[in-house]
């Protein structure tokens, strides 16, 4: 069938097809998805066909914003291709809006399919394919032991987005923005998509989760060289994923979560846990150098990656308390890990806490603030700008406090503010960062659905 046939009848609203189908045990991507963690679970809804449904996430943002970086050495020197450490010039403006297009179809009962596609992001400016997967909340088996096992599992296989910790169930991810109230995400941004499969079983409020992925965010064949593995060490180990936790409505005012997770890959090829977003971060060019022309090469400004590609293991908790408008999240992460030149491991550890209180009609408005700080030992085999390799021995931080605001036009359309400061900490003089600063406000329209 031609494409454009195809997507006339998935948009025609009066098409048996229309893309506004129910598919079942799915987060929804409009406002009724906030708050919601792992896809919901429904063992009685009954199948009655195949289904598609089209979803999509739209963000457009305004960014006033400045930085400084007054202890970095030649902080006034620096052009495209040249050494220096001087910032890159930015004005307020807008920034590109970034898309997304989600496909879900319910295959056969109780078995979906997912497909996310990047159509815009700041790290990819081309359609990107995010990943895909099918989700069995049933098994087309027949027998008592299957349908009891499958009223308290769910299983995921293909190439998602790794389910490590309850943070990446808030941040924002490319076009949607929907659930995050603040514009970025944590410092040190804990996502990835790795191939792989994991099973979860959910009873009385109580769950448990293990995983098995390849461990780097593509397929890859190819064997590992001495050249990108000084370390001597040729082999690519799978990641395993273990999480725990609690979750109920106490009362109906009261809502409890708690969660602990673990990710760990003892010699992966190239681990991308804390950097692999292929969108990029709501903060664009902050604390980015004047010597690099493409823009795609400074798409995670504002963030930390500690740089845990060879190795890694990580730890977070995780803590969910909302009394009627009022939400409380934390986080606490102790991550440890090396690069393959390193043959020491190093330490990164994270804590992050916000507040959020919606109000209004069916808390259609939010008002919120959020404290996020890092604290790590950067890797020793990084290069400074123009003056050779640099050893770090001292830990540097990094503080972000933000306040932001919100109003849900409708549970599809939404506006958002944040005002931010974040500040660079005990960084050497030889790295750009040192004493850095950037503050100020950005503004979001966010469509999702």
């Amino acid at each position: 069938m031609p494409l454009m046939a195809l997507i006339g009848i998935f948009f025609n609203p009066l098409s048996s097809h229309a893309q506004f189908q129910k598919i079942n045990n799915l987060r929804p991507y409009d406002k009724t998805g906030i708050n919601i963690f792992e896809d919901p679970k429904d063992t009685v809804t009954t199948f009655d066909g195949l289904k598609i449904k089209f979803g999509a996430g739209f963000t457009q943002q305004f960014q006033s914003l400045k930085h400084e970086n007054p202890d970095a050495l030649r902080n006034n020197i620096g052009a495209v291709g040249t050494p220096g450490n001087k910032l890159r010039s930015i004005t307020p403006g807008f920034m590109t809006a970034q898309a997304n297009l989600y496909i879900d179809v319910q295959l056969a009962d109780g078995i979906r399919l997912n497909i996310t596609n990047y159509l815009s992001g700041r790290h990819h400016n081309e359609v990107w394919v995010k990943g895909g997967y099918i989700q069995f909340d049933k098994l087309p088996f027949q027998g008592q032991l299957w349908e009891d096992l499958m009223k308290i599992a769910t299983i995921k296989i293909g190439h998602y987005e790794v389910d490590y910790g309850d943070a990446h169930y808030r941040r924002s991810d490319g076009g949607n923005t929907i659930f995050n109230p603040f514009m970025d995400n944590n410092i040190m941004d804990a996502f990835a998509t790795e191939i792989g499969g994991q099973v979860m079983l959910r009873k009385n409020g109580l769950f448990g989760m293990i995983g098995l992925t390849n461990g780097m965010i593509k397929g890859n064949i190819d064997s590992l060289t001495a050249a990108a593995n000084p370390d001597g060490d040729y082999t690519k180990s799978p990641s395993i994923l273990l999480k725990g936790g609690f979750d109920r409505q106490l009362t109906s005012d009261i809502r409890l979560r708690v969660s602990a997770s673990y990710y760990g890959n003892q010699g992966g090829g190239a681990n991308t846990l804390f950097g692999g977003d292929r969108t990029g971060s709501n903060y664009q060019y902050v604390m980015e150098p004047n010597t690099i022309s493409e823009s795609t090469a400074m798409a995670f400004s504002g963030r930390f990656n500690p740089g845990f590609s060879k190795k890694i293991n990580t730890f977070m908790l995780n803590g969910f308390l909302k009394v009627k408008g009022v939400e409380l999240f934390g986080t606490y992460e102790q991550a440890s890990g090396r690069t393959a030149r390193e043959t020491d491991t190093r330490d990164a550890k994270q804590f992050a806490i916000d507040g959020v209180y919606r109000f209004g009609f069916n808390e259609n408005l939010f008002i919120g603030a959020k404290y996020n700080t890092v604290s790590a030992r950067l890797a020793n085999n990084q290069t400074g700008t123009g003056a050779g390799p640099i050893v770090y021995t001292d830990n540097v931080k990094i503080d972000r406090i933000a306040a932001a605001a919100g109003w849900f036009l409708t549970k599809n359309v939404m506006l958002k503010g944040e005002y931010v400061v974040q500040k660079y900490k005990d960084f050497p003089t030889a790295d750009l960062r040192a004493g850095g600063k950037f503050n100020g406000y950005v503004l979001e329209a966010v469509v999702g659905f």
